[in-house]
């Protein structure tokens, strides 16, 4: 495996909104954005003028480099 991102893999990427991440990370509206404004968690894209959303790649990354209880 070369570690680079692939076609199929950039084409597997979705944009998140908040509902959904809340519910694949189990953290709440608040703490999403306190993690954002530290540096802990991704930064969101803009996709409207008052929307936005996170990159499902970035999310998942998230995730996988969490510790296991």
């Amino acid at each position: 495996m070369s570690g680079g991102v692939t076609m199929q893999d950039q084409l597997d990427i979705r944009l998140l909104r908040l509902p959904a991440v809340e519910a694949r990370t189990g953290l709440t509206k608040d703490s999403i954005y306190l993690g954002v404004r530290r540096g802990e968690f991704p930064k969101p894209v803009r996709v409207g003028k008052r929307r936005v959303a996170w990159r499902s790649d970035e999310l998942e990354r998230w995730i996988q480099e969490r510790p296991r209880a």
